[in-house]
């Protein structure tokens, strides 16, 4: 039988820092170009423990995307024009389909450990980006997991397959682009290999240093990787990444602040509807 082909970093992106909301002090990493179709932006927040200078973000609308949010440390709180008020701690998600309005707002908080959280934007097909909004969260204990010596995989949506052929579901299932998020966690010395052939996958690590097929990633980094049949990650003194698997809608990008559609003339027909009050009818 023939062995899957690794799949190695084609394309590396950094983070950067930025700021959003109320003074929110976040690392972001972003294209709405189409190379990371279905994914669109990623923003890691962290504080220190107990810091009640955090800054929040107030109402404002979407249309056109979906949104996850995954707590590591901490919590955020949740209100919207729908009527949802939520808060999720460490190892909770939220998910967020704002179709064609929605208008929310979020406070993120610090816990003993501080906070530490990730917001991920996820493109629409033309075909939803006008359907009803929607949202979910998920507690951290109803998150599965995969185990292995010195490896655990942490899925939050999607299916991920071990090598040796285990499987495991998130609970987020309706994410955009038939997306997988899982997040992984290696002590040092540990490692997992995972099939995926998925057309997009994506590794951001945010702790320590992993290699992908034996090629080095840093903290802070973003790879896209190429063809294959198999993700082979390891780590010699431990690391955490998150993992984002998906189809691309293969549509045009049309991006202005909180809306994305596939066409300018949308756009402006978004903040004609969000002036006017219309957004969210």
């Amino acid at each position: 039988m023939t062995q899957p082909i690794d799949r190695r970093p084609q394309r590396r992106l950094k983070s950067h820092p930025s700021q959003d909301g109320d003074g929110v002090a976040i690392h972001r990493l972003h294209d709405f170009g189409g190379s990371l179709d279905p994914f669109l932006m990623l923003d890691e927040l962290e504080a220190a423990p107990h810091d009640n200078a955090i800054g929040g973000f107030p109402p404002h609308p979407h249309r056109g995307i979906q949104t996850l949010t995954y707590v590591l440390h901490g919590g955020l709180r949740h209100e919207d024009h729908l009527g949802h008020h939520s808060s999720i701690g460490a190892g909770g998600a939220q998910w967020m389909h704002t179709g064609r309005g929605i208008i929310h707002g979020e406070t993120p908080f610090a816990d003993a450990h501080g906070l530490h959280a990730f917001q991920l934007w996820l493109n629409l097909a033309a075909s939803n980006k006008m359907s009803e909004p929607t949202y979910r969260d998920v507690p951290g204990d109803e998150m599965p997991h995969l185990a292995r010596p010195g490896a655990r995989l942490t899925a939050l949506g999607g299916d991920w397959v071990a090598a040796d052929g285990e499987r495991v579901s998130g609970p987020l299932d309706a994410l955009a682009g038939r997306a997988g998020v899982a997040h992984v966690t290696l002590e040092a010395g540990g490692d997992i290999a995972l099939e995926a052939d998925a057309s997009t996958l994506l590794v951001f690590v945010f702790a320590g240093q992993l290699e992908i097929a034996g090629d080095g990633v840093t903290r802070g980094e973003l790879v896209r990787l190429g063809d294959g049949g198999r993700l082979s990650l390891a780590s010699d003194a431990g690391a955490q990444a998150l993992l984002l698997a998906g189809e691309p809608h293969g549509e045009p990008i049309a991006h202005y602040g909180p809306f994305v559609m596939n066409h300018r003339h949308e756009l402006d027909q978004a903040l004609r509807d969000y002036r006017d009050g219309s957004l969210t009818d």
